[in-house]
């Protein structure tokens, strides 16, 4: 099987605009894990596309470099039609997974994530939360501003309705500031508030088909406050050992009311005294994926070629599991 893989920031998505070391950093984390793990399976090639402006991998593939938005618009074609399946690794706002994924599918290839209806459910935080409250699961409150603000004291959070990981997020500190920052909003772009959540940031990796979920990782989030917002400083797979039976509860009960789920995928949750809280669902796989095979001693990119075949197959629960820290300090990225 030959394996397009395609990581959005830097395989070309960002050409015609700068592209922030942050984002750099975290797409290269993730394509080389991914790349790894597909290129230890027998039978399998692998190969990718980057932007030149980063200068080429250190990748055990064949890597085209792309100098420009004419060059990645061939080079795409070209790796398309050369492909049996295509791995996007891309971030939901602006449909801009979604978008790949069809065109993935339109054009008779195996997408290894998930299909573009679930893309399109889960990159709305707004059509998530209401859409897994209805069904009885835990999740953080989530509204529109337009509809009116909850009668409630204390902070709030401020964020784009499509938004990925901390970008645009604000934290207002009461009601009249939420007021103020949704009115210095640029216009063109849906936004979210949600209560802000004490609790501990955490979340789980995801192995999902056909509604039936096999939890991989409880992760614990390391996350800091600003003054205005919050940062990602990176992720601890599998280091997180409290209440590990209620994660596995709550992962099975979002994919089997999201059973277009397919692979591996993030869910955000806040773990609060109250219990758990589901924050977000992320349709792809997320940054926490870079430590999955060291903590588990499992390829995860074999389990889902695995899925291919229409099912899960997997133990009931990953015996002892190393704690692997997934730092995105030490570089800046944060």
């Amino acid at each position: 099987m030959r394996v397009f893989v395609f990581e959005y920031i830097t395989g070309g998505g960002m050409l015609d605009s700068p592209v922030s070391p942050s984002l750099v950093e975290e797409g290269n984390l993730m394509l080389k894990a991914l790349v790894s793990d597909l290129a230890e399976i027998a039978g399998i090639e692998v190969f990718t596309i980057r932007d030149a402006r980063l200068g080429k991998p250190d990748l055990p593939i064949k890597c085209f470099m792309l100098q420009g938005i004419e060059d990645f618009l061939e080079t795409w074609q070209e790796c398309m039609d050369y492909a049996d399946a295509v791995w996007p690794i891309a971030p939901e706002n602006g449909d801009i997974l979604k978008h790949i994924s069809e065109t993935v599918i339109s054009q008779g290839k195996v997408l290894l994530n998930s299909p573009p209806q679930a893309v399109q459910t889960t990159s709305s935080k707004l059509t998530t939360s209401t859409h897994l409250s209805e069904r009885g699961i835990p999740v953080v409150p989530t509204y529109q501003f337009e509809e009116g603000v909850p009668d409630r004291i204390g902070s709030w959070v401020l964020k784009p309705d499509d938004g990925v990981g901390c970008q645009g997020i604000r934290v207002c500190r009461d009601r009249d500031d939420l007021c103020r920052q949704f009115g210095l909003l640029p216009v063109g772009q849906s936004y979210v508030i949600q209560p802000f959540i004490h609790g501990t940031p955490t979340s789980i990796n995801l192995l999902a088909c056909n509604g039936e979920a096999f939890v991989l990782s409880v992760n614990h989030q390391r996350i800091a406050m600003t003054d205005t917002g919050f940062m990602l400083l990176g992720c601890v797979v599998n280091g997180y050992a409290k209440n590990r039976a209620g994660y596995h509860k709550i992962g099975q009960q979002v994919v089997a009311a999201l059973p277009d789920l397919w692979g591996i995928i993030g869910v955000d949750i806040i773990d609060t005294a109250e219990g758990l809280l589901v924050l977000e669902v992320n349709p792809r796989i997320t940054t926490s994926y870079v430590g999955l095979k060291e903590s588990t001693g499992i390829n995860p990119a074999a389990l889902v070629l695995d899925l291919l075949k229409d099912k899960l197959s997997l133990p009931d629960q990953i015996l002892n599991p190393l704690v692997v820290d997934v730092n995105l300090e030490y570089v800046g990225a944060a």
